[in-house]
């Protein structure tokens, strides 16, 4: 019998694959259009330390309307245990430096520079920056591409790595209709271009089209998206079964306050494995899924 995988490929629309899209590999392209604006970026973080003990950290760049940077650390559930950095307050504005996090589970100390940092539009930044997370006195986040360089002063080479994975992230836009990211769909996967596209009458159309291109393939195109605005497609990335989901529901019904929410996410391996015995099933346990999801608001 074949796997699920095998058998919902069949039906999935493949990116890989140019002739599996039914579409214009431009659908979603408008060079007219400035695409909308990230105001935040949410990580969540999955670490194993050495001794099996797990934890999360969620790292939040933030940018205000007066275009302060912020950065927002938080550990698991506890709200005591949070670190903030914000160029708009005096306390918080210090861009380089370490500090020790007080926690009644983990010993945690945060190492960052941002003083070189550079930004495109949104509030995380692209490079000249590190931060460095200590968990139990191993190295448990490293984000930035000055990092390795920064390791290799402040700690020892003997110093233990957990293993850490991104599980989560949120990406808060305003703006257009017209939204532009990238995102990796596992480890050993590529990183892939995602653009989605809300078409309305100002170009021509009697009903608006949503329009959803990985790596400029097409692969959904939601047609009197007012009548359709929430819905589902199954998408096969890098041999991973992904759902996309959809819900404009507040562009139509809540046009001032409300946000159409995108979200993409891996099959985990209790979903793609139904009938497979349980001892199959048990080796899929350590398997970390992936999940982004976009909540975009649109100017009216």
């Amino acid at each position: 019998m074949r796997d699920i995988v095998s058998c919902f490929s069949e039906n999935a629309v493949n990116v890989s694959h140019s002739s599996c899209s039914s579409y214009s590999s431009n659908a979603c392209l408008s060079p007219g259009l400035v695409p909308s604006v990230q105001n935040a970026v949410i990580g969540v973080y999955k670490v194993v330390l050495s001794t099996g003990k797990q934890c999360f950290i969620k790292v939040t760049w933030c940018k205000n309307q007066t275009g302060g940077q912020g950065m927002t650390i938080n550990f698991g559930d506890d709200p005591s245990t949070c670190f903030k950095l914000n160029t708009n307050l005096r306390f918080f504005r210090k861009k380089k430096g370490n500090k020790v996090i007080e926690s009644d589970h983990l010993k945690i100390e945060v190492f960052w520079d941002l003083s070189t940092a550079k930004y495109n539009t949104g509030p995380e930044p692209v490079d000249g920056f590190y931060v460095l997370v200590m968990v139990d006195s191993e190295i448990g986040l490293v984000l930035g591409d000055t990092a390795e360089e920064a390791v290799n002063k402040k700690l020892k080479n003997t110093t233990p790595v957990a293993k850490a994975a991104l599980i989560s992230r949120q990406e808060h836009c305003s703006g257009s209709t017209l939204y532009s990211t990238k995102a990796q769909f596992c480890e050993t996967g590529i990183v892939h271009d995602i653009l989605i596209r809300c078409s309305g009458e100002h170009e021509g159309l009697k009903h608006p089209v949503l329009s959803v291109s990985i790596d400029t393939k097409t692969v959904i195109k939601v047609k009197r998206l007012q009548w359709n605005f929430r819905g589902n497609q199954t998408i096969f990335i890098d041999g991973l079964l992904v759902d996309l989901m959809w819900d404009a529901y507040d562009w139509f019904f809540k046009p001032v306050t409300g946000s159409a929410t995108f979200l993409f996410r891996t099959r985990s391996g209790l979903d793609s494995r139904l009938w497979l015995e349980e001892k199959m099933v048990k080796k899929d346990q350590n398997r970390l899924d992936f999940s982004l999801l976009i909540c975009a608001c649109k100017n009216t």
